[in-house]
């Protein structure tokens, strides 16, 4: 997209996008840090709740499958999935395609806690998006849908290789996707499969 526009053009969206990015950077700060509180108060890695998401949406599959949906490397998934074993949200089944091999599935228990936090996070948008009027909240969500679309598409030529030699934070922040971006798409993405609950879960975001 990026080599089709003329340099009058790329001049033109330069200014916003330099905002964007500071958004970006303002709103990953942010999150990195509630995000550590929750990881020394609830003993998880909510990151890990990124990968109870993607299976509840495309169902059981091989740790590496699970992997490369998630963005990420086997060990990361690996380490991620051992905690939501331990806490019986998750379990390794025999592969039906192949007996040697295993496939991982939500348990009851694990789509339980995935509503108790779509339940969780949905209040807490809920009380800071309180004051939006209903046409903001329309055009904010579709320019999201779309924002984070394109991004998706984007994301292959966002690659080290081309890199510029010198970015800025805001250019880094557009580049990489760290897990608790990854992780709330999930959730995103899964949220037609959750069941109502109108329980609490600690706070893991």
């Amino acid at each position: 997209m990026t080599q089709a526009l003329g340099r009058g053009m790329r001049d033109e969206i330069e200014p916003y996008a330099d905002e964007i990015g500071n958004f970006l950077v303002r709103l990953q700060r942010v999150r990195e840090r509630t995000i550590a509180h929750a990881k020394s108060t609830d003993g998880i890695d909510p990151a890990a709740y990124g990968c109870l998401f993607r299976l509840l949406k495309d169902g059981p599959m091989r740790s590496g499958a699970l992997a490369e949906s998630m963005y990420t490397d086997p060990s990361t998934v690996s380490r991620q999935v051992a905690q939501l074993v331990e806490r019986g949200h998750v379990q390794r089944q025999a592969d039906p395609t192949d007996g040697r091999a295993s496939v991982l599935a939500v348990t009851e228990s694990g789509r339980a806690a995935a509503g108790r936090i779509r339940a969780l996070r949905n209040e807490r948008l809920g009380m800071m998006l309180g004051e939006w009027s209903i046409e903001d909240l329309q055009d904010f969500a579709r320019l999201m849908d779309r924002f984070v679309t394109d991004y998706e598409r984007m994301r292959p030529l966002f690659s080290p290789e081309r890199s510029l030699r010198s970015e800025s934070d805001a250019e880094r922040s557009l580049r990489s996707e760290s897990d608790a971006e990854r992780s709330l798409r999930s959730e995103n993405e899964a949220e037609r499969s959750l069941p109502s609950d109108s329980g609490s879960e600690r706070d893991v975001r």
